[in-house]
């Protein structure tokens, strides 16, 4: 079974960067790659996404320009740069392997993100 683990969170003033990891058990070569956030009391969203195969790039219209997605699939990890943190990006950021309409694997612990003053 493929693991999944999200490394990276942490409290970061509003302004503040992070840069988070996803290392993935098995090789995600020939998987879309995404990055998904799920604050409290919501459903969890996408964020940012990465074909495997031309490394073409999707972000959600709030992330847009803060965020960089990109992966080492001789790592068999992703990463997401994240700039220009606002509160609203308060929320357990999770990675998972896209697979149609769906995820590919069980989602892993995720990773806490809190931007706070």
């Amino acid at each position: 079974q493929v693991q999944l683990v999200e490394s990276g969170g942490g409290l970061v003033q509003p302004g503040g960067s992070l840069r988070l990891s996803c290392s993935v058990s098995g090789s995600i070569l020939n998987y879309a790659v995404g990055w998904f956030r799920q604050a409290p009391g919501k459903e969890r969203e996408g964020v940012s996404c990465i074909n495997g195969n031309d490394g073409s790039t999707y972000y959600a219209d709030s992330v847009k320009g803060r965020f960089t997605i990109s992966r080492d699939n001789a790592k068999n990890t992703v990463y997401l740069q994240m700039k220009n943190l606002k509160p609203e990006d308060t929320a357990v950021y999770y990675c998972n392997a896209i697979r149609g309409e769906s995820v590919a694997f069980s989602w892993g612990q995720g990773t806490q993100v809190t931007v706070s003053a």
